[in-house]
């Protein structure tokens, strides 16, 4: 009996590292294909958004590079979302998010919110949890009046952004919402052709 439970938790282990490796394999190909434009050449950032604030949170510095990327371009000011109770990626990690969006709890706001009066364009970066918003981000979302303001967002994700962009619609009180962009989470050789995705991005804006 038990050399059948253990031929069976091998089966299941071999199924597993196939599958994770089938998935990762066409993520590394979608990768590829969707960054084929920004490969080559030089796009320079050449568009004037008015005075910036670029909004994010972070928790594994996906989101945080993005952000400090077209804070720089744009000259912008940058808020960093910081939650009261840290939040750590352990074992309950995934858990406790599906706990929070469900019962529609989000994670409490450890900082004053930005007096949005003083930009024409504000970008707000999150990364993608169970298909949707980072719940920080629902958080300060819930007390963001945008009162008409030029409002983009962008995302961090491995590979799927889910309903992230159409949920932020919703969220997103009283916006202007212009294109946001879907990032994944890439080794350090896209880093060039990441920065031309966001310049041609920008320039588009």
């Amino acid at each position: 009996m038990l050399k059948y439970i253990l031929v069976l938790i091998v089966i299941m282990v071999v199924v597993g590292m196939v599958t994770g490796g089938v998935h990762l394999y066409k993520v590394g190909q979608k990768n590829k294909k969707d960054l084929a434009a920004y490969i080559n050449g030089e796009i320079e950032y050449n568009n004037n958004l008015g005075k910036t604030l670029v909004v994010y949170y972070s928790l594994s510095g996906n989101t945080e590079s993005i952000a400090q990327n077209i804070a720089q371009k744009t000259n912008a000011d940058v808020f960093k979302i910081e939650t009261k109770e840290q939040i750590k990626l352990n074992p309950s990690f995934y858990l406790k998010i599906k706990k929070q969006l469900s019962e529609k709890t989000y994670p409490e706001i450890n900082t004053d919110m930005p007096d949005f009066a003083n930009y024409d364009t504000i970008f707000v970066g999150f990364p993608v949890w169970w298909y949707t918003i980072a719940t920080p981000v629902l958080s300060f979302l819930q007390k963001a009046d945008f009162a008409g303001k030029k409002v983009v967002p962008f995302s961090t994700q491995g590979s799927n952004f889910g309903t992230s962009f159409a949920d932020f619609k919703t969220n997103a009180n009283n916006a202007q919402i212009l294109e946001g962009m879907a990032f994944n989470n890439l080794d350090k050789k896209y880093d060039k052709a990441v920065d031309n995705k966001i310049n041609d991005w920008l320039n588009g804006l």
